[in-house]
């Protein structure tokens, strides 16, 4: 047949598929160059806590005596601190996420529920994996205001924060139809996690570097498994879509009930 390669395939079509498959390639190269931005940090920081590097130490061991003392000299206001880092601790993070995941299923998008229960479960399990391996102490403070068990590095409660407050604000964003209330829903997802990384140091349970490792390393784990998604719905032919300004499954949302 005129103008159609052995295979059935017209020319055209074969320049389509090339582009495509090179759109893709950049994206992806994207998504990972992403991973590493938000995973070098935590690594870093490995590194020198492994190596017991004393600029950090002095740095870690600062911030905690002065917000240790701040802690003791206003009693209400550590009384507040703990009940947020508590409110906003991994647990209900990950009840909220298992619950918004049970609302997806219902709604019919059971891949973007299983996406959200994985990602929270791996980044959780990958937590414990680290502290096990990384064993650090926790901070040793005169008067302690707070008391959490197990290691050090990372934060649980700040990598908790930073998947659970990622992967909603994900799910949500194809219900927000303003570019406004997109990034003022990452910037109250921010401040969220800065906060309960405040938290863990103010109490005097983690070092500094702990909850910045913790925040880079959920980051890196959402960023990394919604890159992973979304190369499987372009596998399936679904309709592009940029996941930290539409979020996923945006045409399974929309009110008149197309797409």
């Amino acid at each position: 047949m005129v103008g159609f390669t052995k295979g059935g395939r017209s020319p055209s079509g074969d320049t389509e598929d090339h582009s495509a498959d090179l759109r893709l390639g950049v994206r992806l190269t994207m998504a990972l160059a992403a991973v590493a931005i938000f995973t070098a940090p935590f690594v870093v920081l490995l590194v020198l806590v492994q190596t017991s590097s004393t600029p950090l130490k002095d740095l870690d061991e600062g911030v905690a005596l002065a917000l240790h003392a701040h802690a003791l000299d206003n009693p209400g206001y550590t009384a507040f601190l703990r009940v947020g880092t508590e409110v906003l601790g991994p647990w209900p993070w990950r009840v909220a996420v298992v619950l918004t995941a049970a609302w997806l299923w219902y709604r019919g998008a059971p891949r973007l529920a299983a996406w959200a229960v994985a990602t929270i479960t791996f980044g959780g399990l990958l937590n414990l994996a680290i502290k096990g391996i990384v064993d650090r102490a926790r901070p040793d403070l005169p008067h302690p205001v707070a008391w959490a068990p197990g290691a050090s590095f990372p934060s649980g409660h700040a990598m908790g924060a930073a998947l659970g407050a990622c992967i909603l604000v994900l799910i949500a964003l194809p219900f927000l139809r303003t570019l406004t209330a997109r990034v003022l829903l990452w910037v109250a997802a921010a401040v969220v996690m800065v906060f309960v990384a405040y938290t863990r140091v103010a109490l005097g349970v983690h070092w500094t570097s702990d909850v910045i490792a913790g925040v880079a390393l959920g980051v890196a784990v959402v960023v990394g498994s919604a890159a992973g998604y979304e190369a499987w719905r372009r596998g399936e032919g679904r309709r592009p879509v940029e996941p930290h300004m539409e979020g996923f499954e945006p045409e399974a949302f929309r009110e008149d009930g197309s797409g």
